[in-house]
């Protein structure tokens, strides 16, 4: 970057650091100039030299064994620089951190994501602080991308049938993220029609059926341009498929059918394709899933535009919602559709997995929601993205460990409490300074004249605490939580000894009203001449306006509605910056929240009227601020420093700086999920695929023969009248098994605490072994139940199909439990 800036400093600031723009406005003779400098040429071979070994050498992933050759990576949207605007907010943000990580790593990951002509949105504001936006045009020959060619030279193409003959073509442009090829797919092109050609136009635009098309040419010809992406460079065929979020499910449904056009049946098809796919899941509310009209899916997948090798009944069976209270039958599903293609599927923090657990339990029914499979692993951010160049020279400088290995972060107590503090100064002010040019230039777009905006000089304050607040305006997000009483955040603002100040940006989608009416009043509080000095609202959110946010924000505030944030990641993103959280305990916050990292804001939970808990929460939040926040922010030492404030900040940084590191997030999706995923994937292809097809028999005889599985009988013995604690139980239990095999099932007590409704808590499990089994389809299996917990202990049997490849027990969703209640409350027998 210090290379690119050296080029031209006026021109690089002018074109908002965008490589490739500068080297299209500098000057010709400013080159020529350069090509004759021989310092700039031995940095520009050092620069080189550098990026060449970063993109060859062996990192992390080439020491592991067993890992999958490529992973095929599906997201929407993708965060990867403010100069290729192609996100929107935390998802894509999240994905092109989620690269950057593998590129650092090593980890052999293809992104997949759709080229949108006009990105998302620039926002601005009205003279009466209403959003605006725009959606201007972006050339692709103008941005970090190539376009991916065939050996003659003709541009990659694919394309997808739609009904009435039409034909869905798009091709491919390539963004090298440092090691990881990033494909998007662009659908302007001269053989389209005009609605197929907007297909790519913008980011969440458009009604069902554009929504559907863009979400077709992100999975179906998604793969479509991996499969040219591969046979065009030789790089390796992806052997596991991540679908981040359910926008890319129909990626499931193209690998099907390349498996079905090669002779396997839909159902051995299916277990081939769940076998190597992940789905992430993002959103913990059933509103921010994508449905589509089930005829308006049978319409695309039938009729003339069918598949001949998958029927189209049965793509409507995946994306069926569950039998359950909120099931509508008449829509299709793309999350459930997805969770359906995936054998394995996770949240992104652990609260997350709890709530996705409870949202999607219908799929797996009979079981508890804690052993429904969907599991965590928690986000994190890209350091070199998000972490301010003074923080990190600092690091390199005191700490080299952390910048090479990501290791020895307990050793950040040992950095200069006053070195800590200058940097974060300096990263204020730079805030401060960006958001009054902000501020200037959108009170100029609203109408107003340079000769009313003197005060904008004044406006913030380098030396006030700052907090930070930016994010998407959803509703739950609660952006105006903090104008729940005006006067009392007046206080806090012009507070004379110990003032606050705050810096807000955010977007609300085009579509959504009420998120509009929030920014709205957001805006006119802080246009109100007594308080304008310390609380901005800055325009058109990005990512280059984030990285300052960060970096200069003293506290990071987050207040959503609790547990409707899946994790949320600007916080992270401010602790490595030496920021402190003021956070509802959501997401990774509630994971990570230590008690002396921060503050976490009491949630009202159980709480119904939402004034009263907005009213509630906002309160906390006011008397947190200005009794503990601010208090420690201004309590200085006689040297000038907050020693109790230094404190907290090098606990953050030591406490959290492992923990929130894409890095971190990358090694957990590689060991918990890629790496099984490969092997399963693998073992299910071997021979020709002669294991999916007897994993899919054997899946087909086990649902047909499951209503014949019953736990008929169960006896215990080996406990008194008075069971003490440290006793053993011994249990036999009688199964008819019909016509399944013992080695089809695994036989299980529950056991553990009682509860109010005789329901057992948390309990544990003991797999019981087959003792015998007669000619008449019963087996009799035994076991010990340790009676390890004081108070009402309980316990029952179950039976639920086993495989060795089945990756959790509860993946056909059967499960075969006593038509009566067996076990005993304190001793007595039940």
């Amino acid at each position: 970057m210090d290379l690119f800036a050296e080029v031209d400093p006026e021109v690089w600031d002018r074109v908002d650091h965008d490589p490739v723009a500068l080297l299209g406005a500098v000057d010709a003779d400013r080159l020529r100039e350069l090509a004759q400098d021989r310092r700039f040429l031995r940095r520009l071979a050092d620069a080189a030299d550098d990026l060449r070994e970063y993109m060859t050498a062996p990192r992390w992933y080439q020491s592991l064994e067993g890992a999958p050759k490529a992973i095929g990576y599906f997201s929407p949207e993708y965060g990867i620089s403010a100069a290729l605007p192609q996100y929107s907010g935390g998802l894509g943000i999240l994905a092109g951190d989620h690269l950057k990580a593998a590129s650092d790593l090593g980890v052999p990951i293809l992104g997949v994501g759709l080229l949108y002509r006009h990105g998302y949105f620039t926002q601005s504001l009205s003279a009466e602080g209403w959003q605006l936006e725009h959606y201007p045009s972006l050339d692709p020959g103008g941005l970090p991308l190539t376009l991916l060619k065939e050996e003659d030279g003709a541009p990659a193409r694919i394309k997808i049938g739609l009904p009435e003959g039409r034909t869905l073509h798009a091709q491919i442009w390539v963004a090298q993220v440092g090691r990881v090829p990033l494909l998007l797919l662009d659908s302007d092109v001269a053989e389209n029609d005009t609605v197929a050609r907007d297909v790519t136009d913008r980011l969440y635009g458009g009604g069902g059926d554009h929504r559907l098309m863009q979400e077709l040419l992100l999975g179906i010809g998604g793969v479509r341009a991996i499969r040219a992406y591969c046979r065009i460079t030789g790089h390796p065929d992806p052997e596991v498929f991540h679908t981040n979020e359910g926008h890319a499910g129909f990626l499931g449904l193209e690998r099907i059918r390349e498996l079905t056009e090669a002779r396997l049946s839909f159902e051995e098809a299916l277990e081939a394709v769940r076998a190597g796919t992940v789905f992430t899941t993002h959103t913990p509310v059933p509103a921010g899933i994508d449905r589509f009209p089930a005829e308006m899916i049978a319409r695309q997948f039938g009729g003339s535009n069918a598949w001949p090798t998958v029927s189209v009944d049965r793509i409507l069976e995946l994306g069926a919602e569950p039998d359950g209270p909120e099931a509508d039958r008449s829509v299709f599903n793309m999350a459930v559709m997805g969770m359906r293609l995936a054998q394995r599927v996770n949240g992104v923090s652990e609260l997350h997995g709890h709530v996705s657990r409870e949202m999607f339990q219908g799929l797996w029914p009979g079981f508890d929601v804690e052993e429904v499979p969907i599991g965590s692993i928690t986000n994190g951010v890209h350091a070199p993205t998000w972490v301010g160049r003074e923080m990190m020279e600092l690091a390199g400088r005191e700490l080299p460990s952390l910048i090479d290995k990501a290791q020895g972060w307990e050793s950040v107590h040992k950095l200069s409490e006053a070195d800590i503090w200058g940097i974060r100064a300096k990263l204020r002010a730079r805030l401060v300074e960006e958001a009054r040019r902000r501020l200037r230039k959108s009170w100029r777009q609203r109408g107003a004249s340079e000769a009313e905006l003197g005060w904008v000089d004044e406006a913030l304050d380098p030396d006030v605490l700052t907090i930070g607040f930016a994010r998407r305006v959803p509703s739950y997000k609660r952006l105006t939580l903090m104008l729940c009483h005006p006067d009392r955040l007046r206080r806090l603002l012009l507070d004379p000894d110990k003032p606050v100040q705050i810096v807000i940006a955010g977007k609300a989608h085009p579509a959504d009203e009420g998120g509009k009416k929030l920014i709205q009043q957001i805006v006119r509080f802080a246009d109100s001449e007594d308080v304008r000095h310390r609380i901005v609202f800055l325009p058109d959110y990005d990512m280059a306006l984030g990285q300052l946010m960060v970096t200069g924000s003293d506290v990071w505030m987050n207040n959503p509605l609790r547990p409707l944030e899946a994790c949320g990641t600007s916080g992270m993103k401010a602790a490595l910056n030496g920021g402190l959280n003021l956070s509802i305990r959501d997401g990774w916050w509630d994971e990570w929240y230590d008690g002396n990292n921060g503050w976490a804001i009491p949630s009202a939970d159980g709480v119904d009227d939402p004034d009263r808990r907005d009213e509630l929460e906002a309160t906390a939040l006011y008397d947190l601020i200005e009794r503990e926040v601010a208090d420690r922010f201004y309590d200085r030492a006689a040297d000038g420093l907050p020693r109790r404030w230094l404190e907290m900040v090098k606990h953050t940084l030591s406490s959290l700086g492992p923990k929130v590191l894409a890095g971190r997030m990358l090694n957990d999706y590689v060991t918990d999920l890629y790496t099984p995923a490969a092997a399963s994937a693998r073992s299910l292809a071997a021979d020709g695929y002669g294991d999916a097809r007897l994993f899919a028999a054997w899946k087909l005889r086990v649902v047909k023969a499951w209503p014949g599985v019953r736990v008929e009988h169960v006896e215990a013995t080996g406990v008194g009248d008075t069971p003490e604690l440290g006793a053993r139980l011994e249990l036999r239990a009688t199964i008819a098994l019909g016509e399944l095999a013992p080695e089809d099932v695994q036989v299980q007590a529950a056991y553990g605490r009682v509860g109010a409704h005789d329901e057992l808590l948390s309990p544990g499990y003991v797999t019981l072994k087959v003792d015998s089994a007669g000619d008449d389809g019963r087996a009799y299996y035994t076991g010990v139940v340790p009676l390890d917990r004081t108070g009402a202990f309980g316990y029952s049997v179950r039976v639920v199909p086993f495989h060795p490849l089945m990756a959790s027990a509860a993946e056909l969703g059967l499960i075969a439990v006593p038509e009566e209640p067996v076990g005993m409350t304190n001793g007595t027998l039940r």
